[in-house]
Parts: structure tokens; C-alpha cells; sequence
């Protein structure tokens, strides 16, 4: 039996850590890497065509497995293409270990061609970064790597020289056990006795709920009809709370909607679990607030905390809940949940009047009848942006469905590369890329990734010319839009001249069977609906605290529109209200 070098030892190491893929794009110093993949029938190479592309998919991956992903790219140019990626991987929590290779060793630190320094480069973006200079010292700096990026949450980043990465391995490298899975984290009897006494003393208590809470949904609806409490969410908690709940107020933030800024404000005490919302200017600072998280990092960060927890919601909740006094009177919970209802009922009249009829179509409609035609286990991602909006409006979560996106690192043309990595998880799920014109054009590039691995992703492009979320910020700010128009060409005909079906829809009446045509197709397909690029509304007063970006904190509720199936829960458990 020939003698490992160190790319397959280390590749070795991977599969062993349950890595099936490694996405990227070959070249030189990460030639011996790939020969390796290659030679490994436990793992596969994806060819995407732009770094960034890898490890968005490798990102997108880890969000729906809940497991180790990994993405690799060459020396200089190639491993920098990743930065991007890797940013919103780790903000996102998700455990990706990547390749950085490097120039030869004995060159490092003299200005080699494509020189850079991986190790230091990529700190900012993970919770472990490190060069490999030995090949005895590979396997345990791997597997440090690993262990940083599973039981971190978060993105581990390996700089191996491709001359290191081609010498041989060394003899009989031990094979520690590697830590593939999270423990589970429980608060101490001390911070759980206090929140049980804050909690009995309040009369008032809301909930607000965040991506923390994944897993925990039966948890916490039995816990918030134990205490009578509004359960608000922020937009990475959506997915996870918002579906069969009963005490649903909404969402707060830029993209809020409902009560669930009321909620927050006219509590005794607010209960954040599970999120670290960044917009503190939606939170209150005259209540008490007590946080639950299991990253001791993001207690109290955001807003002044009368008591931090830490630990995992579920396992929280589950002390918590036998201990608290039942509450009986539902007044403060009964009051919310109509201020949502009715919340609901006014903004939904601006999506219902006329929109089918409607000329460039409503993006609103778009997403609304997307909503309903898609199936109800689908993975939508979703462009940073607009499509935002209409994804955290629209789609119906059910516990079930998944919907991701860059919510905390906030990057543009993040749909198409995650919706890569989530179908090569699952080629018999349904995958849908909601993505901007501004998104879908920037790494359109890989559209070539869907057809050369004929990856059944239905990429729905809101094609409205613009780069229209940068536009409200311009006009929040009292700026008129500059620079944010855009000349596209037909992404259909574009979709057919790669291979792929493509539909292009300019008329509300051509959207449903466009989008059904698009489903039941195969193998990629691409629909690029002409939307209205005045589909934006300005907050009802401007003020110099509104600032660009994502905070634009003075605004309760920014954009105006519907809210689809929302209204039809909320009147639901508006009928489930005690009457006098």
C-alpha cells in the first residue's frame, strides 16, 4: 500500500468528521487537496466558479444539516474569495472548516507571487485560524480546528502550503475522536431561581424570540400560555416561532410588523430568548429584561440586562417552566394579540387592492402567490435587500419549511450560492432562490453550477432594475437615489442560453403558471418576473435619528404592505379570546 501524503491524511480527517463535500474552485497550491477528493469515494468536489460561491453553499449547508461543511480555495486570490462567505457563515453560527492553501513554504513572508497571509486574514471571521508548517503537525491541528468550528458554531479557517500539503504523511498519525455534535447547556439553580421570581412578580411578560429558539417551539408555547405572554420574534426567530403560535404578536425590527414593538414596550418584563436582535433602538430601556442565550458573548450587548442566562433555551424553559406560577389573567396578552389582528388588517389593504391587475407586477403579489404554490417542506433563500422584506412578509414557516439568508452579516447575492449548497443535500427537495436583479447579476456566474450538476433550484428573480433597498435608505435619509439603477438583460433567455428552463413574467395573469411550470421542471429553472420598482414606502416621519442600513431605528414599522397568511393566524387567535 502506498504511502498518505498529507492532502489525503487530511482529507481522511474530514470524512471522518462526516464532511461529504468540499466546494471550491481548483489551482495550484490546493491541487494535491482535490487529487486527494478525487481518489476518495467518501467525498466530492464541487466545482463552483467564484470562491465566494463556495462558501456561501458551504454555509447554507451547515444551516440545514446542523453539521460540519467545508470549502477550500488556492493560494492568495483564490482562499481571499472566501472572505466574504465566511463572514456570514460564521455570524450565522454555522460550523464550516475551510481550506485556505498556501504558497510554498519556504517562500512565506518574501513577497512570493499571490503572497498573502491566510492565518491572519481570516481571524476576524472565525474562532480559529491557523498555518500548518509540518506535516506532523497536520492532524492535530485539524482536529483543533474541527472541535473550534463544531462546538463553536462558527467557521474554522486551515492554511496549508501546497508543498506541505504534497509531502508525505507521517506513520501512524493517532486518530483522536473528533467532536462532531453540540452539548446541550443548562443555566444554574441560581439564575434560574431569580427569573422565576422576576417572572412572578411581573403582571405584564413578553417573550421575544430568536434563532436560539430553534428546536424549542413546543417549549416555549407551553411556557407562554403558562405565564399569559405575547410572543414577538426577530427575523432569524421566524422560521423557528411563528408558525402554530397562538400568542403571536409579529415582528419587530426594520422589517417588522403587528404588535410586537408594543409588546416589548408596554411589558413589565421582556424576556429575549434566544437572540442576539441587534437594533436596540426597537428595544425598551424603561423595563426590566432578563436574556437567555448559550453564547455568553451576546448577554447583554444589545441592551441593559436585569439579569443574563446563560444557556440553551430548550433546556432553560424546561427548568423554568414547573416552576413558575401559572398567571390567570390574559388581559395585557388578550390586548396584544388584537393590536396585532388589527395592525394586520390595515396593512394588508395596501397588497389586496387591485394587485392581481397590477402593472410591472407587485413584488408583494409575487411572493405572496410563491407562498402558496411552493411546497410545504421547501428551503427558500432569500437575496439581502427587498427580497428580504417579502420573504419575512410572506412565506408561511410551518416548522417544516426552512428560510435563510445573510440576516446578520447582511450580504448582497447570497440566495443563488445557498440555495447550491442546501439542494446537494437533498436533490428531491425543493429549493428556491428568492433573489434581487442587483443579487442574482453579481455571482450569476453560478447559475453555470446549477446546470453543470443539473441541481433542481428554481431561482426566482424580483426584476425590478433597481437596487431598490438601497433606494429607501437614500430617500430615509433624504437623498434622492443615485447610482442604483440597473440594465438587465432578459435572465430568462439567459437561463435558456445556459441550458436551464426560463420564463420570463411581465403580467400578474402569466405568474402562477410560470412558477408551476418551474416546479414541475426537472432539473434548474429560472422565472424572471418584471416587478415595480416603486414598490418601497416611506416611513410616516423622518427624523435625523434614521440612519442608512439596516438601522433605520426610528421607524417602528419602515415598509409599508401586506402581510399574507399572517392576517388569517391572527384572526384566528383573536377568536380564541376569552369575551366578557
Amino acid at each position: 500500500m502506498a504511502k498518505q501524503n498529507v492532502a489525503e491524511q487530511f482529507v481522511d480527517i474530514l470524512v471522518r468528521a462526516g464532511v461529504r463535500r468540499l466546494y471550491g474552485v481548483v489551482g495550484d497550491s490546493l491541487n494535491p487537496v482535490v487529487d486527494a477528493v478525487r481518489r476518495n469515494a467518501a467525498i466530492d468536489w464541487v466545482h463552483v466558479r467564484h470562491e465566494e460561491t463556495a462558501a456561501f453553499a458551504a454555509g447554507a449547508e451547515a444551516q440545514i444539516t446542523g453539521k460540519l461543511t467545508a470549502c477550500a480555495g488556492s493560494c492568495g486570490p483564490g482562499n481571499l474569495h472566501l472572505i466574504n462567505g465566511l463572514y456570514d457563515a460564521h455570524r450565522s453560527m454555522a460550523p464550516v472548516l475551510a481550506l485556505a492553501s498556501h504558497i510554498p513554504s519556504s517562500e512565506i513572508g518574501l513577497g512570493y507571487f499571490q503572497e498573502t497571509h491566510p492565518d491572519q486574514l481570516f481571524r476576524e471571521c472565525s474562532h480559529y485560524s491557523e498555518l500548518i508548517s509540518s506535516p506532523k503537525q497536520m492532524p492535530r491541528l485539524l482536529q483543533t480546528a474541527i472541535q473550534h468550528a463544531v462546538g463553536r458554531s462558527g467557521v474554522s479557517v486551515v492554511s496549508l502550503p501546497g508543498d506541505i500539503a504534497d509531502d508525505p504523511a507521517p506513520d501512524k498519525p493517532l486518530e483522536t475522536a473528533l467532536v462532531t455534535s453540540r452539548p446541550t447547556v443548562r443555566p444554574g439553580d441560581t439564575e434560574i431561581d431569580r427569573l422565576v421570581e422576576m417572572i412572578d412578580a411581573a403582571d405584564k411578560v413578553t417573550l421575544f424570540c430568536g434563532s436560539g429558539t430553534a428546536g424549542a417551539h413546543a417549549e416555549v408555547m407551553e411556557f407562554a400560555e403558562k405565564i399569559k405572554s405575547p410572543v414577538g420574534h426577530a427575523l432569524r426567530g421566524k422560521e423557528h416561532i411563528q408558525y402554530d403560535n397562538p400568542y403571536d404578536v409579529g415582528m419587530s425590527g426594520l422589517l417588522g410588523y403587528g404588535a410586537a414593538y408594543e409588546a416589548t414596550h408596554e411589558c413589565d418584563l421582556l424576556i429575549l430568548l434566544g437572540t442576539d436582535f441587534p437594533y436596540n433602538a426597537f428595544l425598551p430601556d424603561d423595563v426590566k429584561i432578563a436574556q437567555v442565550d448559550v453564547r455568553p458573548e451576546h448577554l447583554g450587548r444589545r441592551s441593559k440586562l436585569d439579569l443574563a442566562v446563560w444557556g440553551d433555551v430548550k433546556e432553560t424553559l424546561r427548568c423554568l417552566t414547573p416552576r413558575v406560577r401559572a398567571k390567570q389573567n390574559r388581559k395585557f396578552l388578550d390586548k396584544m394579540l388584537k393590536k396585532h389582528a388589527d395592525a394586520l388588517e390595515g396593512v394588508v389593504k395596501a397588497y389586496t387592492r387591485k394587485v392581481d391587475k397590477h402593472v410591472p407586477i407587485h413584488p408583494e403579489y409575487v411572493a405572496s402567490v410563491l407562498d402558496e404554490l411552493a411546497d410545504d417542506d421547501a428551503v427558500f433563500t432569500v437575496d439581502t435587500g427587498m427580497c428580504n422584506v417579502w420573504a419575512a412578509r410572506y412565506i408561511s414557516p410551518n416548522g417544516r419549511r426552512r428560510v435563510i439568508g445573510s440576516f446578520s452579516h447582511g450580504s448582497m447575492a447570497n440566495a443563488l450560492p445557498m440555495a447550491i449548497g442546501a439542494q446537494f443535500t437533498d436533490r428531491g427537495r425543493q429549493v428556491v432562490s428568492m433573489s434581487g436583479d442587483g443579487g442574482f447579476t453579481m455571482l450569476m456566474g453560478d447559475f453555470l453550477t446549477l446546470v453543470q450538476y443539473d441541481l433542481p433550484v428554481k431561482v426566482i428573480v424580483f426584476n425590478n432594475s433597481s437596487l431598490s433597498m438601497v433606494e429607501l435608505e437614500m430617500l430615509v435619509a433624504g437623498l434622492p437615489s443615485y447610482g442604483t439603477t440597473n440594465k438587465n438583460p432578459d435572465f430568462a433567455a439567459v437561463a435558456r442560453a445556459c441550458g436551464a428552463h426560463g420564463v420570463r413574467v411581465e403580467k400578474p395573469k402569466q405568474l402562477a403558471g410560470a412558477l408551476k411550470d418551474a416546479f414541475r421542471h426537472k432539473g434548474p429553472a429560472l422565472v424572471d418576473v418584471v416587478t415595480d420598482p416603486n414598490a418601497l414606502s416611506i416611513p410616516p416621519r423622518i427624523s435625523s435619528e434614521m440612519v442608512t442600513g439596516f438601522a433605520l431605528s426610528a421607524s417602528k414599522i419602515v415598509l409599508d404592505g401586506g402581510v399574507g397568511r399572517m392576517l388569517q393566524m391572527a384572526r384566528s387567535n383573536l377568536r380564541n379570546v376569552p369575551r366578557p
